[in-house]
């Protein structure tokens, strides 16, 4: 009976002090032209997180900041079609950026 506890709390202290693998999240970025000069954003993380509150910005080809805001509880970021060249930045922070031109940005 002692043996037993004794590997019982052998394998629990193995596994407090064995790293476990951090699990990653890849962010997800889809836009798309929504009619009336709009364009809808989606977002998200490959774990199926939510991407509401996420940072999303709008720049023109000078990399001028010309839309800003956030996804909204629905995960969606919905903006005017600006004029010329421009690029859409989910913005979740270091390492989890994705950008979309505007250019790739079709019905």
């Amino acid at each position: 009976m002692f043996k037993k506890k004794l590997v019982i709390v052998g394998v629990l202290l193995l596994v407090a002090i064995v790293p476990t693998p951090v699990l990653a999240h890849t962010p997800l970025c889809s836009c798309y032209e929504g009619g009336n000069d709009t364009v809808i954003c989606e977002g998200g993380f490959s774990d199926g997180s939510s991407a509401a509150g996420v940072a999303v910005r709008v720049v023109n080809e000078d990399g001028k900041v010309i839309v800003k805001g956030k996804m909204d509880d629905f995960s969606e970021f919905v903006f005017d079609k600006p004029e010329g060249p421009y690029k859409v930045i989910f913005d979740a922070g270091p390492g989890h950026e994705v950008e979309i031109k505007g250019e790739e940005i079709t019905e």
